[in-house]
């Protein structure tokens, strides 16, 4: 059986409040993702093949991915 935990890992990132507006606004045009914004961080939700795409940009822009 799947672990709830690592489907969730698979497809989404929590970003902290402080990622750069332009590095949030390039994920929204760029990857197929849900972003919302909680107290201080902001969820991206989208598919694992997406998720992965996006981590790597985040990662390319020097973002702290959780």
């Amino acid at each position: 059986m799947t672990d709830p935990a690592r489907l969730r890992d698979s497809t989404q990132i929590v970003l902290p409040d402080g990622t750069p507006r332009a590095v949030r606004r390039r994920l929204a045009e760029e990857f197929t993702l849900t972003v919302r914004k909680e107290a201080d961080t902001y969820r991206l939700v989208g598919s694992p093949v997406e998720i992965d795409r996006a981590s790597d940009f985040l990662v390319r822009q020097g973002v702290l991915v959780r």
